[in-house]
């Protein structure tokens, strides 16, 4: 098999499988917090460590996945990372103390991003254009139902057993990915493609992308409207348990809604892709968002008492703007650089992934006691993500068409 014979959908599912497991290990320990931080002796601030320590080495790690791939090929750097994540998360289910369980999740999240990053990248090297958008929203209407099932299955194991069995299962969707990425992923960055791997080159590669304005306003737009959405997800925990008064099998109650818009917005940016430009498509979502966050603090400030299912309705309309808003973002990003896609998707999931650290280490402690301080929280990311897409759109006006493949072309183009 080939990358030009890859099926669509079975390619769609394989990248989404690989995206998955990096949500997977923030959202399917959630139910067990209590329970390590009971065995550990440590409390809600600390067990919120166990998030940022991971978020924080898949940021640091991120910048260097992209750069891997597109010098040694996307599948090995691929493979490479699926073992060292298995491998990484034994480690957590042997922990003996808090010390170590957040020294192998730090090794998670060194390795964790390669799926997503890298996948990024395949689309693109594949696909173009339209097609390219469809893909991306068919990945990312899969890989949504990660951080709705991964609670629930976090629950269900801790129904079975005891908090290290979530770990396992871990190494298990590892072991098959593994598996399945040696079956169906073909190599999609051909060695006449690929860059060197010198760290000087390296570097000022990454330095002509950083600043580059329309980079840093695209990258910006994206990391701050996601931030909105992840603000809830790394309070998870409180928000369900103190704030909504649910027990640790009904984090569903939060994550099916969210999720269901994420993956209804992927839909349908999926079937606009053609039929609508992607300034209009973007725009529509940004709105979304909007209403979902002033919703969200005017429900926030007169309601008494957060309950389902009005406390999560907003974050449902959210979540659908943030998936409208993020294909249209990610693949003008990649198209700005033809030949360091990696490169390219390595610092836009580098910002993302930072802002989302600041979230949920410092933000997310200081916000989550409240409702009403989620929401303005939430609401200050949102409005900060719309005005750089007005930023970018009144410097581009319109974004323009699909970029061809030039091999040659090693400068960033202005074209979407």
């Amino acid at each position: 098999m080939t990358a030009s014979t890859i099926p669509t959908r079975r390619l769609a599912m394989l990248l989404a499988g690989l995206a998955m497991f990096g949500p997977f290990s923030i959202d399917t320990i959630f139910p067990a917090f209590p329970q390590i931080g009971a065995q550990f002796g440590a409390d809600k601030l600390v067990m919120q460590q166990t998030i940022s320590a991971y978020l924080i080495a898949y940021a640091a790690m991120s910048v260097v996945h992209g750069p891997l791939s597109d010098a040694l090929g996307r599948r090995r750097v691929i493979l490479t990372g699926l073992v060292v994540y298995a491998l990484a998360s034994v480690g957590c289910a042997l922990a003996t103390d808090l010390t170590m369980l957040l020294a192998f999740r730090v090794l998670q999240g060194l390795s964790a991003g390669v799926g997503l990053i890298v996948g990024r990248a395949v689309i693109r090297d594949v696909l173009h254009g339209d097609d390219a958008q469809r893909l991306m929203s068919q990945v990312s209407m899969i890989f949504g139902i990660a951080p709705a099932i991964a609670p629930i299955i976090g629950g269900w194991l801790l129904g079975w057993g005891r908090w290290p069995m979530i770990f396992w299962f871990l190494v298990a969707f590892a072991l098959l990915l593994i598996a399945t990425t040696s079956l169906w992923l073909p190599e999609t960055h051909p060695k006449p493609a690929r860059l060197p791997l010198r760290p000087g080159p390296l570097l000022r590669g990454y330095l002509a992308i950083f600043v580059n304005p329309r980079f840093q306003r695209l990258a910006a737009a994206g990391a701050f409207n996601f931030a909105a959405l992840f603000l809830y997800i790394a309070s998870a925990p409180a928000f369900v348990l103190d704030l909504l008064k649910l027990n640790e099998r009904q984090f569903a109650w939060f994550f099916v809604p969210m999720i269901g818009g994420m993956m209804l917005g992927a839909f349908l940016s999926g079937r606009a892709a053609g039929r609508m430009s992607g300034a209009r498509l973007a725009g529509i979502g940004f709105a979304c968002c909007g209403a979902a966050v002033t919703a969200n603090i005017l429900y926030s400030a007169f309601a008494p008492q957060p309950s389902i299912p009005w406390a999560v309705l907003p974050v449902m309309l959210n979540s659908f703007g943030v998936a409208l808003v993020f294909p249209i973002l990610t693949l003008a990003i990649l198209d700005m650089y033809p030949r360091q896609r990696g490169s390219a998707s390595s610092l836009q999931a580098f910002t993302g992934l930072t802002m989302n650290a600041l979230v949920a280490g410092v933000l997310s402690p200081l916000l989550s006691d409240h409702a009403l301080h989620l929401a303005l929280g939430a609401g200050v990311f949102a409005l900060l993500g719309w005005l750089c897409w007005r930023w970018e759109m009144t410097r581009k006006g319109h974004p323009a068409p699909d970029v061809p493949d030039e091999p040659a072309a090693l400068e960033p183009t202005e074209r979407l």
